[in-house]
């Protein structure tokens, strides 16, 4: 397959400043994912992937060049009007995709998160496995839900709050299987970011792919952070895949001389 693979990453942030540019136990988040893609290709070295990020964020930018894990990243300038806090990020992707070099070549194009840094190959297998299934537009990654909005889930309607979806259930058991997206993994078509996307993705032809829930996946506070950082050692004992992952960024020497 021809895969691209794109980084988001705004400057600045409102509710956790500069949270693109942390370290989780030493390592910028950034090099996560890049180590992530390089295992990818070590492990489907017949795929050809081409990684491209877009940012306003110049010292993002610097960290990533400053990195020899990919070479040859393409970097695409963010947009002052895809810089806001309320731009879907699907837009941007979509710009990363129709500024890379060949468009037309992508099977595929993958986006991963930068302040979710723990998945693993597998995972990223498993949702270009799901996307050849199915005429999908999109593909993400999912954990288990928590709470069922069948179940014990509510909102507010008039002076009183009820179950979001309303139903006869009397134990969660009963209730459909719902899941949460867990902001890690979502794999494009092509043919899906080169028309005019005016809806949220939800509203289109999706797929899921079910990971391991590693409780805190989307870093978005100090709290988030430092709670990863105590997660991180407990999990690896148990996820091959995250020990491969740690593993590697463990022996890489960051930084060029």
């Amino acid at each position: 397959m021809n895969i691209l693979f794109t980084i988001c990453g705004r400057a600045g942030s409102k509710g956790f400043k500069n949270k693109n540019l942390k370290e989780l136990n030493g390592v910028p988040l950034v090099f996560y994912t890049l180590a992530v893609i390089f295992l990818y290709q070590e492990g489907n070295p017949e795929d050809k992937i081409e990684v491209a990020i877009n940012t306003d964020s110049h010292e993002l930018i610097n960290l990533v060049l400053k990195q020899d894990i990919i070479n040859n990243i393409q970097i695409i300038e963010r947009q002052k009007e895809l810089a806001g806090d309320t731009v879907p990020k699907v837009l941007v992707i979509q710009d990363t995709f129709m500024k890379c070099k060949q468009p037309d070549n992508y099977d595929i194009v993958i986006d991963l998160d930068i302040t979710s840094p723990l998945r693993c190959v597998q995972d990223i297998e498993d949702v270009i496995k799901e996307f050849k299934k199915n005429k999908y537009d999109v593909v993400f990654s999912v954990v288990k839900a928590r709470r069922s909005p069948y179940f014990n889930m509510v909102e507010k309607r008039g002076e009183y709050y009820r179950k979001i979806c309303q139903s006869s259930y009397t134990a969660r058991q009963q209730a459909p299987k719902v899941y949460e997206l867990n902001a890690s993994i979502y794999g494009y078509n092509p043919e899906f970011l080169t028309d005019k996307i005016e809806k949220t993705i939800l509203d289109y032809r999706c797929g899921i792919v079910e990971m391991n829930d590693y409780l805190v996946l989307d870093i978005d506070s100090e709290e988030d952070l430092e709670l990863m950082e105590e997660l991180v050692p407990i999990l690896i004992k148990r996820d091959q895949g995250l020990k491969e992952l740690l593993s590697f960024l463990k022996k890489y020497r960051y930084g060029k001389n």
